[in-house]
């Protein structure tokens, strides 16, 4: 019974340190990003996110494997929400999730996942790739447990966002079929659904996780806290049009929410390093080498 209880509890911890309690912000307007800053001071911060990839500034790193666990599991029970600023899925009945390995110091646990769009098929992710947008883009958020849900979220190295972005596909993805009829149940603001056996978090992603690019940086909302690890994989998830055309569904106490992407913000002092699994400086070759892998894995 306790057991059941903390599981429940703790993604509602992090998510209202995580923009829960953070809902005087927007996307346009006096709400936009540019004034993000006026309320919340670390949006000014210098090592913010997200930032656009240029591969020609990447430097090569051979990191140790990344080890994940329950990726496979079924997610038993997920609840979908509609927060305002986009639909989150946090795991009610499950095994969570969990990440360590690569750049990552300490092991991480899911905490809930969300999405990012805009209001066409030409951009809405919120990381670029040398200076290309996707379509929409995954932020599976987790934090470390050394520090509990709640803590992880004010400390550096607290907490790491995988982020996955999306490819146009001429097919439906299955494994979002039910995410898909989920956000037909959560087009207003605060409203969820509850989703029996949902499939794992393998289904939603991609299992092609060796390629990926990592840096420091911030929360991409308010309070814009300068704690993450991120880790943006290099291989696309495949969506078809009406897929991404779901998403544009969802409202906002404006109206739909047609976009909801920060802009990219300066890498400043920043490296950013690619996992390549061989140990080389920052060459000639090497750069290449990282161009050639994206665009192969992506056409």
């Amino acid at each position: 019974m306790i057991l059941d209880l903390v599981t429940k509890i703790v993604p509602f911890l992090i998510l209202t340190y995580i923009g829960g309690n953070c809902q005087d912000f927007g996307y346009d307007g006096d709400e936009g990003p540019v004034h993000w800053g006026e309320k919340y001071s670390q949006c000014l911060g210098k090592h913010q996110s997200p930032i656009d990839i240029e591969t020609s500034n990447v430097l090569m790193k051979n990191f140790p494997p990344l080890k994940f666990e329950h990726f496979q599991h079924e997610v038993h029970e997920g609840l979908l929400e509609n927060n305002g600023h986009t639909v989150i899925l946090k795991i009610i009945r499950g095994k969570r999730p969990r990440i360590q390995g690569g750049p990552l110091k300490g092991i991480y646990e899911f905490s809930q996942l969300h999405f990012h769009w805009g209001p066409n098929d030409t951009l809405g992710s919120e990381n670029k790739i040398n200076h290309q947008s996707f379509p929409l883009e995954m932020h599976v958020v987790m934090h470390n447990i050394a520090y509990g849900p709640h803590k992880a979220a004010k400390i550096y190295g607290g907490l790491t966002v995988l982020s996955f972005l999306t490819s146009i596909s001429p097919n439906d993805n299955k494994n979002y079929d039910k995410l898909e009829e989920g956000l037909l149940e959560v087009q207003f603001v605060s409203s969820n659904k509850s989703i029996r056996n949902f499939g794992s978090l393998d289904n939603l992603t991609t299992v092609d996780r060796k390629h990926y690019f990592t840096y420091e940086g911030s929360l991409t909302t308010p309070p814009c806290s300068e704690v993450v690890t991120w880790i943006e994989f290099v291989n696309t998830v495949p969506l078809s049009k009406e897929q991404i055309k779901a998403f544009r569904s969802i409202s906002t106490t404006g109206g739909r929410l047609t976009h909801n992407f920060r802009p990219v913000q300066p890498i400043n002092d920043r490296f950013v390093y690619y996992n390549s699994g061989i140990s080389h400086s920052k060459t000639t070759i090497t750069v290449l080498y990282v161009i050639l892998v994206f665009l192969l894995i992506n056409t």
